[in-house]
């Protein structure tokens, strides 16, 4: 995306004039990434009001398509006394399948979300507006296919008050080169 661009009302501009409106690690982690991969050179964003930033209020107020957003979960679990956490990255209209996949991806017995404030401090991003570029290197990025396949993905900025453009291909470049991957079948169903 070169200049600004509209997907719905969102008024989208280049992540490098825009660095005010993404959390530190997502503008450190977009640094590292774009030297090292050109589906990073057109990331866009755009400030949106913080309100709206969960997916279903945001993209009925800024005509954004469910089927183009996407939202990162932190999921954890334990083994032998470790805590083990990964992200997962899925489609709006779906949700991680985290006692099936994902349980067995952290190889743990039990998976669950990890709490807001656990969240929110280990990751150095806001609530509502994580993720997957800039979360700690140990942890898995999982990308479900659906996302991956995609051209634009509207995603979260690590802050409520704006939004990512980025490409699918960009997400699966980003899960491939850590721990994660681009996982079929990461989601399932439907939102909920």
């Amino acid at each position: 995306m070169s200049g600004a661009v509209r997907i719905g009302r969102l008024d989208l501009r280049p992540v490098s004039a825009h660095r005010e409106l993404l959390a530190d690690p997502v503008v450190a982690a977009l640094e590292v990434a774009a030297s090292q991969d050109s589906a990073f050179a057109d990331v866009a964003v755009a400030g949106i009001d913080p309100g709206l930033a969960d997916t279903a209020a945001f993209c009925a107020a800024y005509d954004v398509p469910l089927e183009i957003s996407a939202n990162c979960v932190v999921v954890a679990g334990r083994r032998e006394g470790e805590q083990r956490i990964a992200a997962c990255v899925v489609l709006a209209t779906t949700r991680a399948d985290v006692n099936g996949i994902v349980k067995r991806r952290l190889d743990v017995r039990k998976a669950s979300f990890l709490s807001m404030d656990e969240a929110v401090a280990r990751s150095g991003m806001e609530y509502g507006g994580i993720t997957p570029l800039g979360l700690p290197p140990e942890w898995p990025v999982l990308v479900d296919e659906a996302v991956a396949a995609l051209g634009w993905v509207i995603i979260g900025s690590g802050l409520r008050r704006s939004k990512l453009a980025i490409r699918g291909t960009g997400l699966a470049w980003l899960a491939a080169n850590g721990p994660g991957g681009v996982v079929p079948g990461l989601a399932v169903g439907t939102a909920t």
